[in-house]
């Protein structure tokens, strides 16, 4: 099989693979020798990075269809969560503003150079011909998912469904809120798009990080470092609206307590624990109500440092200290086994990002939905007794 226009298009498909299998190439030779390569792998994390997409493809299919693996290589040698997830993402990204391009494109493709993915072929790859079905009893190349503002509908099985939704945000997701027959969820076109777009995610994510050979890592040990060095400039936890102590790693579940139970806190720990906060987007009020427990408590002089940290009266938005600066400080506490996991070793929002990727949504939004209720002063989800969402576990601050 010869490298086509589409496997340097869809880098992820199993037909792909196949390709570069089928060329026999040796990765560790390729990342000895060929820098275009290697520069269009490091280009695909940096715009992964910095944009949510890989950038545009290289003019040469065999660069751009090597550079896949050579970026997965890279993404795992960093091995940070925040990083892996900011990879599969934009991956996915891309792949679904080129084939949503292909199946609105209604025009016959004569030429190799302008290669077009049918929507029954998207559904082949991730072996979903048979879970997904048209409403009108056809599938055909995709062209009409969406025309001229209209979007037909699908039938998906309720397994498939909640396979590829479990990662969405958003209330309209949940299946409750979906029409459900005979085993199957009702979607439009534009929501299938967007499932089959997480479905291309869970591909790109999937056995990341990789084992990599020493030979590998070591040719490529200057590009990981760059890499590593752009990540750490760069503020890249998302936009978190969901607070939920339960969830913090224990370094600031323990300085929570603290601030809770009245005690004392050094500068550097007061920092710690107002820097996540606001990270997690945290109001200042409420953080100012936390802290009015505290001895020496001024609320205007708690405000202003609030403030600071969060940018709002300072030119610098902070991050709180990676999880090296806590353990100087003498901050980290109690580490468990996710902490040991290197993926989220590094820093203390990983950590929290981590928790909340592996909690169910329904949690998640009961959880936010606590926090809006007046005050915070809500019924817990599981067992409906009263916490305080936002001061972290009342039972504790009551105790």
């Amino acid at each position: 099989m010869r490298i086509e226009p589409i496997h340097a298009r869809y880098p992820w498909r199993g037909e792909s693979r196949q390709a570069v299998g089928e060329a026999g190439v040796d990765l560790a030779a390729l990342v000895a020798e060929d820098a275009a390569v290697v520069e269009r792998g490091v280009e695909r994390v940096v715009w992964a990075l910095e944009d949510g997409a890989v950038g545009d493809s290289h003019d040469i299919d065999r660069i751009e269809l090597l550079s896949y693996p050579v970026a997965r290589v890279l993404v795992s040698l960093v091995d940070e969560h925040v990083l892996t997830r900011k990879y599969a993402e934009a991956e996915a990204a891309t792949a679904f503003e080129r084939f949503t391009a292909d199946f609105a494109d209604t025009t016959e493709f004569k030429s190799a150079s302008k290669p077009r993915l049918t929507l029954r072929e998207l559904l082949a790859e991730f072996d979903l011909s048979g879970s997904v079905r048209a409403a009108d009893g056809t599938v055909g190349d995709g062209s009409a998912v969406v025309s001229d503002g209209a979007s037909r509908e699908f039938h998906v099985e309720v397994g498939t469904y909640l396979d590829l939704v479990a990662d969405q945000r958003g209330d309209e997701w949940r299946l409750v809120n979906r029409a459900l027959a005979d085993g199957e969820v009702l979607v439009d076109g534009e929501e299938l798009l967007t499932l089959l777009r997480q479905a291309v995610r869970h591909r790109v994510d999937d056995g990341l990080p990789l084992s990599v050979p020493e030979t590998i890592a070591d040719e490529l040990a200057e590009e990981a470092e760059n890499l590593r060095e752009r990540l750490s400039e760069l503020d890249l936890t998302r936009d978190i609206d969901t607070v939920v102590p339960e969830l913090f790693p224990p370094c600031m579940k323990h300085l929570l307590d603290q601030v809770q139970q009245g005690d004392h806190l050094e500068h550097h720990s007061r920092f710690a624990i107002a820097s996540f906060l606001t990270s997690i987007g945290m109001t200042t009020d409420e953080i100012v109500d936390i802290f009015e427990v505290n001895p020496g408590f001024g609320e205007e002089a708690t405000r202003y440092q609030v403030d600071h940290i969060r940018g709002a009266t300072s030119p610098t938005d902070y991050s709180p200290p990676a999880c090296a600066t806590m353990q100087s400080y003498g901050d980290c506490i109690g580490k468990d086994e996710i902490c040991k996991d290197e993926i989220n070793e590094s820093h203390p929002l990983n950590y929290y990002e981590h928790q909340l990727d592996e909690a169910e949504e329904d949690d998640l939004t009961d959880w936010r939905e606590a926090r809006e209720d007046g005050d915070g002063e809500s019924e817990d989800p599981e067992d409906g007794e009263a916490e305080d969402a936002e001061d972290g576990e009342a039972e504790d601050a009551e105790a």
